[in-house]
């Protein structure tokens, strides 16, 4: 599993590194006014479909299925489920887009509401989400085919992809704009390209791999795809319960004034960056490994598999939720502040940032707990307490928004994400499905320590380097995690939190396989 993990992680993280050069470049054009507001907008429909559809719920029903044929009845039976898969998606999909672009007014007025307000801001809205909905479909076919990748322990391709997004979002803003209405347009029409491209790389991984797959053929309903599309109706919201909530936030924060959807979304890409490496690399690379364990009644591999990848997860997230909250507006300002993106804008992303990093271990936690549903077929139990988290998540914003403004979205969602992440945990737990064994009993308490001393030392250095002159603010940025993560390890070696004996052992160990 450390593997996957290594290797989903390693290229998640240079894509969220390109994702901030990105953002940086949308922030210098856009900054945080109306026109960016309706171009998150529309990038925020087609990856709210993509992650519920796409990488949520299919995932969440598919991988297993796949992994479990797999091993059982070879891998042509597996390619023939992968292959009439892909099929029904392509065509129930296809169709969605259609609907979607037809009836986009109506849907942007669920989406957006506050919008309606401004006419201008409306039709912009409307128009750039018609540009960017066919991503819809090129993206969720995309996480089809990572999930066959993902089955077959390719992880390598499936990770790599999204570059692409980054990068064609990049050119195109830098090619397209002078050739179109705004730099918003030429930002759509960047995302678009990003799927094709995309979708062409994981089949040409998976032709390699040796299961070239068959996209564009008559879709079948036989037994083995009724039973995926069983589980995942009901994984709809329960493995994409955090975009709900992200999708309510951006119901909510369109009434709000101007710039305070761009103020979430600039927040949540920062937030993203350990989610992504972390969370959704420990979610990948476990889920097929503990679905063969079950599968298979390996009962005792698949408690040790479940406690290392959540001693893992809190290893690396503890720190870096501790680190956003603590030195939020110096990592905003440095990353985003200038062009049309200024100090009142940065403060206002920075406040954000704090509030969405008590959520971060919760997210992470999330990710760790539901394969403990999926791998034994179980989508149900997640959808319930979906729910419960959905509807938290909507109180807590009419409540706090009426004080804090977008801040208080951003601590909704957090909230909402503690509730998730416990309330499976303890299903887990009343099951013995998940049984936390003495080595991570003791070092949860260490890491906690670990990350609080950490802090204590940011906010130290926060105060000596900063502010900084503008040619070294990436230098003092740079700085203040260098300080940080070393004390951080340091602390949690001093408390055996974490035993760099073993670490060293690891990496002999994999020296030697290479």
């Amino acid at each position: 599993m450390l593997k996957g993990v290594l290797t989903v992680g390693g290229w998640t993280m240079a894509s969220r590194v390109l994702g901030f050069a990105r953002d940086m470049f949308i922030a210098a054009r856009l900054g945080a006014g109306p026109i960016a507001d309706c171009f998150f907008v529309a990038l925020k429909l087609p990856n709210l479909f993509r992650r519920l559809f796409g990488e949520g719920a299919f995932n969440a029903a598919f991988v297993p299925a796949f992994a479990g044929t797999l091993a059982v009845q070879g891998p042509k039976v597996a390619q023939q489920l992968a292959e009439r898969m892909a099929a029904l998606m392509t065509l129930w999909l296809s169709l969605l887009v259609v609907i979607g672009i037809i009836t986009m007014p109506q849907l942007m007025r669920v989406l957006a509401p506050g919008f309606s307000d401004d006419p201008a801001k409306f039709t912009l809205a409307i128009e750039l989400t018609r540009i960017t909905f066919p991503y819809l479909l090129l993206i969720c076919l995309t996480a089809l085919v990572s999930g066959v990748l993902n089955g077959l322990e390719r992880f390598a391709a499936a990770a790599a992809a999204p570059i692409f997004f980054n990068l064609l979002s990049m050119a195109s803003l830098l090619v397209l704009t002078p050739y179109v209405a705004t730099p918003a347009h030429a930002l759509a029409w960047g995302v678009v390209a990003s799927g094709a491209v995309q979708l062409g790389l994981v089949l040409w991984a998976c032709a390699r791999a040796g299961m070239a797959l068959r996209i564009l053929r008559l879709p079948s309903l036989a037994p083995e795809v009724r039973q995926v599309l069983r589980r995942m109706v009901p994984g709809i919201l329960g493995a994409g319960v955090t975009q709900l909530n992200l999708a309510i936030d951006v119901i909510i924060a369109s009434f709000l004034p101007a710039g305070a959807v761009s103020y979430l979304y600039y927040a949540d890409r920062v937030g993203q960056l350990p989610l992504g490496v972390i969370g959704a690399a420990v979610g990948t690379a476990m889920l097929p490994l503990l679905s063969r364990q079950v599968r298979a009644g390996e009962s005792l591999s698949a408690h040790r598999t479940m406690n290392r990848a959540a001693e893992l997860s809190l290893l690396l997230c503890l720190p870096a939720a501790v680190g956003q909250a603590v030195v939020a507006y110096p990592i905003v300002g440095v990353l985003f502040q200038r062009g049309a993106f200024g100090p009142a804008e940065a403060s206002a992303t920075a406040a954000a940032l704090g509030a969405y990093a008590i959520g971060l271990p919760a997210y992470v936690l999330v990710k760790i707990f539901a394969p403990g549903f999926f791998a034994r077929g179980d989508t149900a139990t997640p959808v319930k307490v979906g729910f419960a988290a959905v509807a938290l998540n909507l109180l807590l914003n009419l409540i706090l928004t009426r004080y804090l403004s977008h801040v208080g979205v951003a601590l909704a969602t957090a909230l909402s994400a503690w509730f998730n992440a416990l309330a499976l945990g303890v299903l887990l737990l009343r099951r013995g499905q998940f049984v936390p064994d003495r080595r991570l009993r003791q070092r949860l308490p260490r890491l906690l320590l670990a990350a609080a001393a950490m802090g204590v030392v940011l906010w130290l250095l926060q105060a000596l380097l900063f502010p900084a002159a503008p040619g070294l603010r990436f230098v003092a940025l740079g700085l203040l995690v260098a300080g940080g993560s070393a004390a951080y390890f340091v602390a949690a070696h001093l408390l055996r939190a974490v035993d760099l004996r073993e670490v060293r052992g690891m990496l002999r160990r994999r020296r030697r396989k290479a």
